[in-house]
Parts: structure tokens; C-alpha cells; sequence
């Protein structure tokens, strides 16, 4: 650092050493601990579909060497190029239109078609684009109220199967693993703003970046806690330098003191035959030992939890607890008042102490909730048990019912009316986590072959949604690497163990594999040609994937063979709603005028829950869909009557306004009832994109 400072110091130019100096100060506090890594040039996306004009970034399309060229005039062969002191004209169609990060974008969705199987359900969103791109749409559509993103990034292995293409080791990086940090931060940092306060991010990861994407995951969700899962998926291996890798690393991203207890199954413990242990219907529950273990255990740990629990040795019942003793030591064996008084003694003879108070004691005795147990002679003492606090809360809510109520023992008799909670390990390894079997076979079963590379089972995915959204029936899950859609095939698996209503956005892009690309551009097509577009990942696999678990049926129409481990048939599909789209670029000057509303539109109707009727083009006055749960007001002059439309109409959550003036909005807002949320149109969009790029340059 000094020799840094020396150089700086003898810089002429006062403001820029000033500036410098600046820089230099700013990256210190922001990496002088944790990782360290260049944070690289912005990254580029190429826009088929986007007009070319002055001024416009390009590519040229026929060549595969990534260099930008800026448009400086139209002429009679097509468009003049320049980069840097080189110039070149092309063929039109040969450029095509890029945008680097870092610009802001107006985007819009194109719908490219639905499934509709659910009835008023919300739909799910599946997204053809860039996800950079694409979280920065969904910061406006959702920041704040995801309530799980799972995400599959490429793993830096080298593989070359698909952009992404696993492959993110710069050349002139200094050091390796640069360039790919770089990609994954800039998409965490928004992952982090569309979480919700009680949301969650699930991250799987191999060995090549596991301990980097630890680090930078404590760098950038620093409120929260985060534990990583050892997964077996491929029990047969794959044999890397001396070993055999069998598994992958899950991180689990979530507030501090989020639970993850899921139904039946640990996903880790075998029974005493070597078969995978679940607690099912009608197996009783588990008791918890009364006298407390482990560290904090001693009587001089809590005094207050050092007490006499009165006993009936003759009924074999808890009768209650008495005060603690905080000085002196009792005489085991020997009554008080009459009664058997049981001590917490510890295996060595010393004084423990209890798990609970004796109030607390007092209560669950009258409820049953405490069972006497055999004598131990040795330390002159009974085993005491009690429900802990997970088990009375699966009471409360029916998961464990009470068969009876032992008057004699003063005990309740319990048994599981619902699969068991249990406590979500550390280490999975459960046979439905195969990767080839229920990863690779279940996708050729659905599309008739194995055009995915490595797809994750479907039972892996689910088990690890399972643990944050069992309780959040209506919860919204989000994957931004979609690859060939299981997120998505999970959501719906999981609303139809439960009848719940969740719902998935999924994002990925249309990139083909390095190998197809490289046919593609010696037969003559190019990005954005037909031939290319429907061998890219979005069209060639994650639609039809979706398509195929929905209904029950392959691309021509048959009905597909086979089960699910449920028992339903996958020719059943699912009870949901999806709709396509593709990202699409918008002029903001046609957006402010209104011009490019049908772009905006499907936003609007996602901002607004992704269920009813969508308005789709402007209209006089106002646009209040019947069946719908939104209101586009497109006159502002109209306010009055819009507002008491509104008031009439109970089944509204979110209206749209569309007005210049701030003042204006900010009075209509004010008439509206307070349960309703109100955005303003344009302004408010054009505003969000501007100051979100602005913000992150």
C-alpha cells in the first residue's frame, strides 16, 4: 500500500491524484477483507429483435470474436462501423443491436402463448432473456416480495454445454475464478433486493466455486444466516483426480432464526435395515428428555431451573414441581411433604438442571404433556420426559392428535395425524436426489430425449423448496437460472401434494450449446435466424419441458408413460397456469407517450398477483376488467368517478395511474382506500429503470 500511496503522490494533476486517491480508498473499505477479486468490464447482451440505429453498440453477427462496434451512419450497403481507428460498412442484417450492463433499459414482455389448467389460479411466468436484464425488469414487478429464489448457476467447471457455458475463467484474469464472481455478484446484489424480509435464497454449487461463493455470499447478505447442505446426487460418482465426487453443495441464505423443518423425512437418516427413515401416519411422536444435556447443563447453569418434580411412583404419573433450590443440596431418595421428589442428576452424579421452569412444568403436568419414566438406581433418580415446543405446535395445528388421556399416569397418548416434522440435516442423501434418474430420465421422458445436459432431480429441488414454503401456500418462487425449468416443475408438484396456490417466475435465456453454435454458423445462420432461435434453451427445452408437465402430454401430443414418486401419473400434469414471454428493449420517448403500453401491460398484470384478465390496450377513461383484481385509470380527469368505481368494487389490490404530474397522483392516491396499491404511469417506470442503473453503476 505504501508503494501505491508514493506512486499516487506523484501525480501532477491535483484532482486527478484527488480522484485517485478517492478510488483507491473506496475499494480498500469495500475489499480489504473477505474476497478479493477484479470486478471486470460490464457484460453485453445482444438484441436480435432491437432496430439498429446511430449511434447503437453492435456485433457483427457472422463473426464470434465479441468485438463492439459503434453505428455512425446508415449508407447504400448497409451501416458504417467504428472501433476504435477501425471502420467497416456491413450488410444490415449482418449487426446486431447490444447492450451493455450498466445502461439503463425499458424493457417490456411479449407473450408467446399460455397453458391454462388451473382455473383462477395465479399463473407462473416463464422468461426468455438475459437474467440480468430481467431481475432489473422484476425489481419493478416484484422488489421486496419473493419469498424463496432457488438458482442453479453455472459451476466455472470448464464444461461447455450451454451459455452460461460453465466456462467463466478469463485469460487475462490474474486470478481464476475473476470473472465468474464478477457475474454472480452483480445478479446477487438484486437477488438480495427482490427478497422479501422474510425471504430466502437456495444456491446450489459444486466444488470449483463452492468456497469463493461462500465468502461472497456472507459479503453480500449480511443479515442472515447461512448453512450449507452436502448432497448426495450421483451415488455412482465421478472420478476427479483421486477421488470420486458423488455430491454437490446447497447454501441455504435466510433470515436468522428461520426453522427449516420439513415433513417425515431429514433427508439424511436410514433405519436400522438401511432403508431411508420417514415418520409417517399413525408412528408416535418422540418424546424430549426433561433433564437438560449438552453445553449449559450444569445447575450452576440456570438456578432457577434446579427443582423438585413431585411424583406418584404407585400410578406412575407426574404430579408437578416444586421451588428451586438456590442454596444447599437436596437428599436424594428422601420425600418432601409426603411426596417422591425426582432430581435432575446427571450420568457422572453431579447436579444438572431441567430443560424448563417449573411454572412452565406446572402447565404442561396439567396438560399431560410430562410422562414418568423407569428408575435409575444408580443416580437414584427417574427418567422424566415432556412434548417439546414443536410437537405441542403440530397439536395445535392438527398435524398430531391426542388418542386419549391416561387419568391414571395423568398422560396423553399421542399419535401422528399428518407426516411428522423433522428437523432438515445437514448432509442429504436420499435415493430421489439422483440426478440421472430422476434428473436426466424424467427430462427424456418428457421430451422424448436428453437435449439437457446435467438437469437436477426433480425430488432435490422440491425437498429443498419444501422446508420454506410449506407454510406459504401462496408463496412466490423465483429462478433466474432456469436451465430446463425444474424449479418450476417443483412449484407444481408441491401445490399438488397441498393444494397450494404458489407460484414460479422462471427466467433463462435462449443461448445454444458452443458446439451447436459452431454448426449453426457453418451452415449459414446466425443469432436471431430461425434455425438458431429454436435450438436455444428457452424454445428447444425449458417451454416444452413446462409444457409437458402441465398437461400430461409430449410435443405431438401422446400421453407420457411413468409415474411420479407421489403415485400420480405424469399423464395426469398439473392443476396450474403459465404464460411464455420473451424480454423485450422499448423506446422510453413511446413509453412516456403512451405509445407502448401492450409492452408494458403484462408488468402491470404481474405487478398486480398474475391472475384475472390483463388489460391490454389503452382505453377511454379507465380499463376495470371484470373477474380482474386491478384498475388502469388512463385519464386522469376522470379521477372522481375512477376513485368511486373503485370503492365499488371489493375485489381490487392494486390500480395504476397514468398522469405527468406527481401532485396529481399523490391526490388521487389519497382518495383511494388504503388497502389498494397505487403506481403512476410512466413516469414512476421510466424513474425505477433510471435510478435502479444508476444506482449499481
Amino acid at each position: 500500500m505504501a508503494h501505491i500511496d508514493a506512486l499516487i503522490e506523484k501525480i501532477s494533476d491535483s484532482a486527478l491524484r484527488d480522484a485517485l486517491r478517492g478510488e483507491v480508498d473506496t475499494l480498500l473499505e469495500k475489499r480489504s477483507f473477505g474476497l478479493v477479486f477484479q470486478e471486470h468490464k460490464p457484460e453485453t447482451v445482444e438484441l436480435p429483435n432491437y432496430q439498429v440505429q446511430k449511434d447503437c453498440k453492435v456485433r457483427i453477427r457472422s463473426e464470434s470474436d465479441g468485438t463492439l462496434w459503434t453505428v455512425t451512419r446508415r449508407s447504400s450497403e448497409g451501416v458504417v462501423l467504428v472501433s476504435g481507428d477501425l471502420e467497416r460498412t456491413e450488410p444490415l442484417r449482418n449487426v446486431v443491436a447490444v447492450r451493455e450492463f450498466g445502461n439503463p433499459i425499458y424493457p417490456g414482455l411479449s407473450s408467446l402463448g399460455t397453458i391454462e389448467r388451473g382455473g383462477e389460479k395465479p399463473f407462473h411466468s416463464v422468461i426468455n432473456a438475459e437474467n440480468y436484464h430481467a431481475l432489473e425488469t422484476l425489481l419493478y414487478v416484484y422488489k421486496g416480495k419473493v419469498d424463496v429464489i432457488y438458482i442453479d448457476p453455472p459451476y466455472n467447471s470448464g464444461a461447455k454445454d450451454w451459455k452460461y457455458n460453465n466456462d467463466y475463467v478469463d485469460s487475462i484474469d490474474d486470478y481464476r475464478h475473476s470473472k465468474w464472481l464478477a457475474f454472480i455478484e452483480r445478479r446477487l446484489q438484486l437477488a438480495e433486493e427482490l427478497l422479501a424480509p422474510d425471504g430466502a435464497l437456495i444456491i446450489t454449487i459444486d466444488e470449483h466455486e463452492v468456497h469463493h461463493l461462500g465468502v461472497l455470499l456472507e459479503q453480500t447478505f449480511r443479515n442472515h444466516s447461512i448453512q450449507m447442505v452436502t448432497a448426495v446426487i450421483n451415488p455412482k460418482g465421478v472420478t476427479q483426480g483421486g477421488l470420486s465426487r458423488v455430491e454437490e453443495y446447497i447454501f441455504f441464505v435466510t433470515p436468522e432464526g428461520t426453522t427449516l423443518d420439513a415433513p417425515a423425512d431429514d433427508l439424511l437418516t436410514f433405519d436400522a435395515k438401511g432403508s431411508e427413515k420417514t415418520a409417517s401416519i399413525g408412528t408416535k411422536p418422540r418424546w424430549q428428555g426433561l433433564l437438560h444435556s449438552g453445553e449449559g447443563a450444569r445447575r450452576q447453569d440456570r438456578p432457577s431451573m434446579f427443582y423438585p418434580v413431585f411424583i406418584d411412583e404407585e400410578r406412575g404419573a407426574v404430579l408437578g414441581a416444586g421451588d428451586p433450590l438456590l442454596t444447599g443440596d437436596p437428599i436424594l431418595g428422601e420425600k418432601i411433604d409426603g411426596k417422591t421428589a425426582v432430581w435432575p442428576v446427571r450420568k457422572d452424579g453431579s447436579w444438572g438442571r431441567w430443560y424448563v421452569s417449573a411454572p412452565t412444568l406446572n402447565a404442561l403436568t396439567k396438560q399431560g404433556y410430562v410422562s414418568l419414566g423407569g428408575y435409575d438406581a444408580k443416580r437414584k433418580s427417574w427418567a422424566l420426559s415432556y412434548l417439546y415446543r414443536n410437537l405441542r405446535n403440530q397439536i395445535e395445528s392438527g398435524g398430531i392428535q391426542v388418542l386419549k388421556f391416561d387419568e391414571v399416569r395423568n398422560v396423553v397418548e399421542l399419535e401422528y395425524a399428518q407426516a411428522s416434522l423433522r428437523r432438515v440435516k445437514t448432509v442429504w442423501h436420499r435415493s430421489r436426489h439422483d440426478a440421472g434418474a430422476y434428473g436426466s430420465d424424467l427430462i427424456a421422458n418428457l421430451l422424448g430425449d436428453r437435449r439437457f445436459p446435467f438437469p437436477k432431480s426433480l425430488y432435490s429441488v422440491t425437498d429443498a423448496l419444501r422446508p420454506l414454503v410449506r407454510n406459504k401456500p401462496n408463496a412466490l418462487v423465483l429462478d433466474f437460472f432456469a436451465g430446463s425449468g425444474t424449479t418450476g416443475h417443483a412449484v407444481a408438484y408441491l401445490n399438488a401434494e397441498d393444494g397450494g396456490q404458489r407460484r414460479s417466475v422462471l427466467v433463462t435465456n435462449n443461448e445454444v450449446s458452443v458446439a451447436e453454435g459452431q454448426a449453426l454458423r457453418a451452415s449459414g445462420h446466425l443469432p436471431g435466424d430461425a434455425e438458431w432461435e429454436q435450438l436455444g434453451i428457452f424454445h428447444h427445452v425449458t417451454r416444452p419441458r413446462i409444457e409437458a408437465a402441465l398437461t400430461g402430454k409430449t410435443a405431438n401430443g401422446s400421453a407420457l408413460s411413468g409415474t411420479y414418486l407421489s403415485g400420480q401419473p405424469f399423464s395426469d400434469g398439473f392443476q396450474e397456469n403459465v404464460e411464455f414471454f420473451d424480454l423485450t428493449y422499448e423506446d422510453p420517448d413511446l413509453i412516456s407517450m403512451g405509445r407502448k403500453f401492450k409492452a408494458v401491460a403484462p408488468l402491470l398484470w404481474l405487478k398486480a398477483g398474475a391472475t384475472g384478465p390483463r388489460v391490454e390496450e389503452p382505453v377511454p377513461g379507465w380499463s376495470m376488467p371484470a373477474g380482474g383484481n386491478y384498475a388502469v385509470l388512463f385519464d386522469a380527469e376522470l379521477w372522481s368517478q375512477f376513485v368511486e368505481a373503485v370503492k365499488q368494487n371489493a375485489s381490487l389490490s392494486h390500480v395504476f395511474i397514468v398522469t405527468e404530474s406527481p401532485a396529481v397522483f399523490q391526490h388521487i392516491s389519497s382518495e383511494l382506500p388504503t388497502h389498494i396499491e397505487r403506481t403512476q404511469l410512466y413516469d414512476d417506470y421510466l424513474r425505477t429503470f433510471q435510478i435502479n442503473t444508476e444506482s449499481r453503476s
